[in-house]
């Protein structure tokens, strides 16, 4: 049972409180204050907190400077209680909004005791429902590896299939009606039995026939054939059947496509986010609770003499750390995060006591895990969808800007995008804005084809005037354009750059602002490392530096981040971390495939638990 549940300001102003058992009240309060001094005065890195017998838990929320906090009862042990408090902040963000923005909830204060209640019976009903029925145990045939390997299995048969079948057309296309294979050769005995049938049926007959003996026709020397060019199984003379270039015939456009329809309504609502096998993490369980301890990257703690020395010291941990640096640099993270995250775990083991090892390795793993999430809890939060709703009501439409260096696939990941919006039934207006790039129009003019074919016509269209053109008054005329014929998004694609290329630089900057676009994404590669940190960071001064705009004084910058071939990584999700951490801004997509539904969103603790492997 809660004994206190609070949500305040970062300056203190109470706006809500909810008093459970009530039986420590003063000692609830005076804990959340000693939380607050932990977490907010003196930066550390938990958000749990121990008072005495009691237990608090804290919840930051950048955005709009609010804390979420509860206590209960240290014996209590509620596996609820980080369920409770995400959900109860989501459902206060999302009513309040707009009173948050405004500065109005601080003077008029809110109703939220009801909500709470529900939220509150609701989670605890789901709690007692899930203790009184015993975990059954999976089949292999209900996990996700052998959903996997059949997947995979399947897959490689119809590939198999279709290869077959493509190879059977294509020969017979090339090379016209086949004729039958040649009859296998007889044997001399099967060829004196035949000659011996035709003699005695000519002879019943009355007929009198010649009949040449095949068997020595056969064993008769024959003369010598000379070298035959080879025939090739694909080959043929003419290119009838696999020439695709000429155009289709009147009113059968779309002839060439393929039915795509089964992924129509696979990405509805807010992204999934991009989580690690189940097995994995199973493994990586068992590995941390088994043994001494365990292994991975914390195996090294093993070096600590626990038969000699109680107490944990600054220079028994030298060593460690400087291990542990080079393991998170070995994961792509950048140095100066290396050094907080090492000085952070240092400060949360120093001067305590443990009797194994194990006591030591769970307390260092969720101090590294507390940090990482904190680092990757981005200042503002991006939705999406909610974002071109609220356009949408406002009568105008939410424009989205691609920007990145060369061949990152910026083109591709707008695709993805635009299929989302259009599985979640809005409008999208795509601009051709990389005027320079041969080829650029008519990648996106194949996707936007491909999309209509699989929506309408009327859901999805491509705005591009060639090549040569100025990107910035291209995109302020499909805006325009898409403001009058009422489309709901705009998706703007821009050429790739290099960022220390001047030059195009400021024309990003201007494109930027003039169009004043809602959402400014950064495409990178996960596969460069920090290369991608430089390029965000260049790209993001930049845009400071050339586009402060006279009318407000704001200045642009990157908005957020689209991470693509985030499934190509493995384990090194450092730049990630180090991206979040120098802008602060959140990484709003992660591209995990070449397939319009692989657009996942990024899943923190995933990430963390993959650094921590």
């Amino acid at each position: 049972m809660l004994e206190l549940f609070s949500i305040f300001s970062k300056g203190g102003i109470v706006l809500f409180c909810f008093q459970g058992a009530c039986t420590q009240i003063l000692s609830s309060t005076t804990a959340v204050n000693e939380s607050i001094k932990n977490v907010l005065i003196q930066g550390s890195s938990s958000n749990t907190h121990n008072h005495k017998n009691l237990t608090i838990q804290l919840k930051l929320d950048n955005e709009f400077e609010l804390v979420f906090a509860v206590c209960v009862q240290k014996v209590l042990q509620l596996s609820y209680l980080d369920k409770l408090i995400d959900t109860i902040h989501l459902e206060f963000r999302d009513r309040y909004k707009n009173e948050l923005k405004d500065g109005t909830l601080w003077l008029n204060g809110c109703d939220f005791d009801s909500d709470f209640r529900t939220i509150l019976k609701r989670i605890e009903d789901e709690h007692r429902a899930a203790k009184v029925q015993p975990r059954a145990m999976k089949n292999f045939s209900e996990s996700k590896k052998f959903e996997k390997t059949a997947t995979a299995n399947k897959a490689m048969f119809e590939q198999d299939k279709s290869v077959a079948s493509t190879a059977a057309r294509l020969a017979t296309a090339v090379m016209g009606t086949s004729e039958p294979a040649p009859a296998p050769a007889k044997s001399d005995v099967e060829i004196a039995r035949e000659n011996m049938r035709k003699k005695m049926a000519a002879k019943k007959n009355g007929k009198k026939k010649a009949v040449t003996d095949e068997v020595t026709e056969k064993k008769a020397p024959s003369k010598k054939k000379g070298k035959e060019a080879r025939s090739w199984e694909m080959g043929g003379k003419t290119t009838e059947g696999i020439d695709f270039s000429s155009p289709p015939a009147p009113g059968d456009a779309n002839a060439n496509l393929k039915d795509e329809s089964h992924l129509k309504g696979t990405m509805s609502g807010d992204l999934s986010g991009f989580n690690e096998e189940e097995e994995d993490e199973e493994v990586a369980e068992e590995e941390t609770t088994n043994g001494n301890g365990g292994g991975g990257m914390f195996s090294f703690l093993k070096n600590i003499n626990f038969s000699t020395q109680q107490t944990v010291s600054s220079d028994s941990l030298v060593p460690v750390l400087d291990k542990l640096k080079e393991h998170l640099t070995s994961k792509n993270v950048a140095s100066e995060i290396s050094v907080q995250l090492c000085d952070s775990l240092e400060s949360s083991l120093v001067g305590k006591s443990y009797s194994t090892f194990t006591g030591l390795n769970s307390t260092a793993r969720q101090a590294l895990s507390d940090a990482l999430t904190k680092i990757l809890s981005p200042k503002r939060r991006v939705n999406v969808l909610r974002d071109v709703m609220d356009a949408k009501s406002k009568g105008r439409p939410y424009v989205i800007t691609f920007c990145g260096v060369n061949g990152v696939g910026k083109s591709t990941n707008l695709a993805k995008v635009c299929f989302w919006l259009l599985d979640n039934g809005y409008r999208v207006l795509v601009v051709g804005g990389d005027t320079f790039r041969a080829g650029a129009v008519e990648q996106l003019r194949t996707h936007v084809v491909r999309l209509a074919n699989l929506y309408s016509e009327e859901s999805v269209q491509l705005y591009e005037r060639g090549y040569g053109k100025d990107p910035a008054g291209l995109a302020y005329e499909a805006i325009k354009y898409a403001k009058e014929r009422r489309y709901d998004v705009v998706l703007v694609d821009t050429a790739g750059r290099m960022q220390d290329n001047e030059p195009l630089m400021r024309a990003l900057s201007k494109l930027v602002a003039m169009n004043k676009p809602d959402l400014t994404l950064f495409v990178g590669e996960a596969l460069v490392g920090n290369e991608a940190v430089d390029q965000l960071v260049k790209f993001n001064q930049s845009l400071i530096d050339n586009s402060t705009t006279a009318e407000a004084g704001t200045k642009s910058v990157i908005d957020g981040i689209l991470l693509t071939k985030f499934d190509c990584i493995d384990d090194k999700v450092g730049a990630a971390i180090s991206m979040t951490y120098i802008t602060g801004q959140p990484i709003v997509f992660v591209g995990t495939g070449q397939q319009y539904p692989d657009l996942k969103s990024l899943n923190v603790k995933s990430v963390v638990s993959a650094l921590l492997r």
